[in-house]
Formats: C-alpha cells, structure tokens, sequence
C-alpha cells in the first residue's frame, strides 16, 4: 500500500512484522489509523525555565492540530533548552552554545530513531533554533523550524523596555545611578509574559534568519508569542509542513548558497546579532555549502542598514512584525537587488512570492526604505589583522564610531573584569581584554552581557571604550565590542600574548584590528605558550572540547 507523503516510517508502521512497534505506538494513544498516515516529528524545545520556551506547549497543540487537519500524525518530544538570558554572567552560560550541538544531536537522533516523514521543531531561544535548523540540515526531510514568538515589550513609567534595560541597570545600580527601588522596577516590568527577548538580539535574529533562509514560514513564524492569532498561525504552519512532506519539499531545497547570502543580507538590514555569524556559518556546513567568514563583509557592505530595532534602534521586534515583518524586509531587499528572490521557501513559494504578499502598515517607521537608510552600510563586519588573523566579529549598528587606539586592560576571565569594571577601574580610552573564553577555553564561548551592559550603562565609558574577546556577545550588547577573536587564546592565538597597557587599533574603515607589537615580538611571547588546565576536564564539556572547531568555522562539532 502506498500512502502519499508516508516515505520512512513505512519501515516503522507497516506489515505483519512491525505488529510489536505498533502495539507500543496504540497503547500510547495512538489510533490504528493515525499509524497509517505520515509520521510527523515535533521537537519541541519547552521547558518553564524562563520566558522564551515556558509556552511552547500551547503552541505544539496548535501545531499538531494542523497537521492531523492535514491528513499527518503528529508525534511530540522534547529536547534541552538553556536560556541564555538567566544565566548570563554565571559559569551556567558557558552551557548555551554546547547546547545547540546537543539538541541538533538530539533531534537527529529521535528522528532517525523513529524514522519520521517530516519535522517541525518550535524553537524560542537563541541556541535551539540554530540547533533545529542544523538538525534539519542533516536529516534532509521535508520540516521547518516555527519560532514562539517574541515576548511583547515591557513598560515603565509608559516607556517600552526589555530585559537589555535590566542588564544596563545593574551597571547603574554599581555606579549608584539608580537605587534598590530603580532596579526593582526594571526587573518587575522588562518581561511581562511569554516570549524571547524583545530586541533584535540573538533569538529575533535567528528567527527572522529563519524566515529569509526559507526554512521557517514566513509571516507565521514571526507573530509574537502572546499575539491573539498566534494559534493559527501555528495550526497553519502545521498544515503547511504536511504540504511540504507531499511534495518532498527538503531542506537542501531550500537552504541553499543564496538562501545563505539572503539570510546574512538581512542581519546587516536590520542590525541583528553577531551570533547569526556563528550560527550561519554552522548551518552552511551542516548542508555541505561553502560558505566562510569572508563572506559576510561584502554582503554587508553594499547592503544599508534599514530597521530601527533595539538594541541599535528604539523598537522591538513585536513593533517590526506589527509594520509588515519578514515579508516586508524581503520584499525591500528584493527590490532594491540585495536579495534573490528566486530562492525557495517552505511554503512551496519562492521568496519573491512570499515578499509579494507583503501588508505594509501605514505611516508605521520600522522598516526604512533603501532609499532613505539609517546607514549606509549593513550593521556587522568582520575584523582581521595580527590579533585576529581568522577574524573578529563587530556590530557596527550600535558601535557609533569607527576607530579606536588605546592600551590594553586584559583579563583572563569575564568575572575578573566585571569586577574591576564595578569598581571603576576601567577609565576612557581602555580596550577591554577579555580572553579564554571561547569554545575550547571557555569552555563554550559564553556571552559577555554583564560587562557590556555595565560599560554601556556609564556614558563616558560607553563613549570611550572599546573592548574585545575570543567569546561571544549577546545581540544586545551595544557598544564598541569586537567578539569571536579566533584563533582564540586557548590554542596559543595572538589574544593569549596581549599584555597590560599594549597599545591595541581598532580601523573598522579598513576591516583591521591589531595590537601594536612587532611580528618578532609576538613570536617570542607565544614561544613558550601553555594553555591554562581545563576547567571541565571530563563530562559534556571535556567532549565539546576535544571536538569543537574554531569560532571562524561556526564552532561546530
């Protein structure tokens, strides 16, 4: 018996001999006429730590209702989630990015385990919806990656915040700006609900990533968590993956070179976090494509910075779906030429359809024009020089400026610098050295938030800083950051030879970042370089470590 869209799980439902299977499957509730219908995967990232995945249960009952509308057999599991948000600042953030190589092993393994038809998986935080989308990279069945939501904004004293008003709080709570009652209302009022980070921080980011790359549904995916038609959207992109499964739509279908060059396009476009960097370059490894971190300066280069979105802007990402969303931006990027239209998407359209059914909302001022940008130029670029020979990474959309030289302040740890930075003992013209933190010295190249906030907090400082490292940035850092330094300090690179009051140059004009010693004078100091003992010599982290690639190279396992 055929059974259209029914491909893999024949092997696990059907005949005589797959009785056993079957028997299991019925006594967990499923129906003998469910078990003859495609098999649809649904991996879900919930978990009630925190607002980005705490709802994601309502929206896999969503989901699943479109699929078995359908005509497919929806099966749910569950995977890890870290929230990156909650642990910032604590040893617990050196597990984010570790995650994401964990729930993309995870998803690949229940799927093949249960040899699913297709997959769904509904992320809501920065590292599990890379994770999904390089899990599907893999798998190479008809799926999509759906996002939560955004949170919507937080009010105080009629303003709008989100949780990057808190972090810079704490910096002027430290500096006695604000009291216990001033932090306290940051901290009741900056999460009113379910929801990712409100900004165009890493989860945004990744989500609208998503979209432009045409494996998440454009339109659905981007309405926030807690919107009125949040469930149909979900029961939709339910109903769309069943569409999908029919026509064996792939992932290799769909992500492709272009789909790539449409994606980093739109993190320029709209001034999104230097984690998509990371996590694009490891969804174009996970399909095959070639893709490297020199790629990105050309793209961002000739593409303007066109969306006024927090933490470099004044808006949220509730307020960008609510002007038009993600069709909107492609439909602007399409037409002024820096995107390609003709790239697939999950809905069976190409991205010029998606883009043509675009609904602009008057007078809103979200989404500029090409014609009249914010800036010229896209809002990340790619530093190299003696002190990043594979490249930095630097948010240029919140920087402000375009150089820096001033003398070294290096520490070994986030903590040992967050200290002194709460001390004020970082003073105007500094560049903030922060190293062994990336993926091997960290381990897991934790962000940096808690410093970043804190200088970004005292004007003078945020003015007249720069601070750079071989860990990551949150999306909603601002600042004059370069992050993703590589080779990082813990396998001997030009980071692990900075030493206290070395003059460092940041040129963002001419793409360079360099510490001002002689080529000699650098060999000599890293002659007789050691790397410090591992933190985690065993466990999870010990394998991450004996695994992982350089941060140039997406930091995959």
């Amino acid at each position: 018996m055929t059974i259209e869209g029914k491909r893999q799980s024949v092997s696990l439902t059907e005949g005589p001999s797959r009785a056993a299977a079957r028997s299991f499957l019925r006594g967990a509730g499923f129906s003998k006429e469910d078990l003859h219908k495609p098999i649809i995967g649904v991996a879900n990232t919930w978990s009630e730590i925190g607002t980005c995945n705490m709802h994601l249960r309502d929206i896999a009952e969503a989901l699943k209702e479109g699929i078995r509308e359908a005509g497919g057999t929806p099966m749910e599991f569950n995977t890890i989630t870290i929230h990156d948000g909650i642990t910032m600042g604590t040893q617990g953030m050196k597990a984010s990015l570790v995650s994401r190589e964990v729930i993309a092993d995870s998803i690949e393994l229940e799927a093949r385990g249960n040899l699913f038809d297709g997959l769904v998986g509904i992320g809501g935080c920065d590292k599990n919806m890379p994770g999904i989308i390089m899990a599907l990279c893999r798998l190479d069945i008809p799926g999509m990656m759906f996002y939560g939501g955004s949170i919507a904004p937080g009010k105080l004293n009629g303003v709008d915040i989100t949780i990057q008003n808190v972090f810079e709080g704490i910096g002027s709570y430290a500096a006695g700006r604000i009291d216990d009652a001033g932090l306290e209302a940051l901290e009741a009022n900056a999460c009113p609900g379910a929801g990712a980070c409100g900004g165009q921080f890493t989860a945004n980011t990744m989500a609208m990533s998503g979209e432009m790359l045409g494996i998440s549904p454009l339109e659905l995916s981007g309405v926030p968590a807690t919107a009125p038609n949040k469930r149909e959207a979900a029961r939709a992109a339910g109903r769309m993956v069943m569409d999908a499964v029919r026509a064996n739509r792939r992932p290799s279908q769909i992500i492709t070179r272009k789909s790539l060059e449409n994606a980093i396009a739109s993190v320029a476009a709209s001034g999104g976090s230097t984690n998509a960097v990371l996590h694009l370059l490891a969804i174009a490894r996970e399909m095959g494509i070639a893709l490297s971190i020199d790629d990105f300066n050309p793209i961002s280069d000739r593409t303007p910075y066109i969306c006024d979105l927090t933490p470099a802007g004044k808006y949220m990402a509730w307020h960008y779906q609510a002007a038009g969303g993600s069709r909107l931006l492609a439909k602007r990027m399409i037409d002024a030429g820096f995107a390609d239209g003709s790239a697939q998407t999950i809905s069976g359209k190409t991205l010029a359809e998606e883009a043509a059914l675009a609904k602009e909302t008057p007078g809103q001022d979200v989404i500029y024009t090409f014609e009249k940008p914010i800036k010229p130029n896209g809002g990340l670029v790619i530093l190299k020089g003696n002190l990043a020979p594979e490249g930095c990474v630097m948010k240029i959309a919140a920087a402000g400026r375009y150089e820096h030289r001033g003398p070294a302040r290096v520490f070994d740890c986030e903590e040992d610098c967050f200290k002194v930075v709460q001390a004020g003992g970082i003073k105007p013209g500094d560049v903030v050295v922060i190293r062994y933190e990336g993926p091997k010295g960290g381990p897991g190249m934790r962000e940096l938030l808690q410093v970043t906030a804190a200088i970004s907090s005292n004007a003078e400082l945020s003015a007249h800083v720069a601070l750079l490292t071989d860990g990551r940035f949150s999306g909603a850092t601002r600042g004059f950051t370069a992050g993703h330094v590589a080779p990082e300090a813990f396998v001997g690179g030009p980071i692990a030879a900075v030493r206290e009051g070395d003059m460092i140059h940041f040129d963002v004009g001419r793409r360079t970042l360099n510490v001002e010693i002689s080529d000699a004078e650098m060999k000599a100091r890293l002659k007789d370089f050691k790397p410090p003992a591992l933190r985690w010599p065993k466990g999870v982290f010990r394998k991450y470590v004996d695994r992982v690639s350089s941060a140039s190279q997406g930091a995959t396992t």
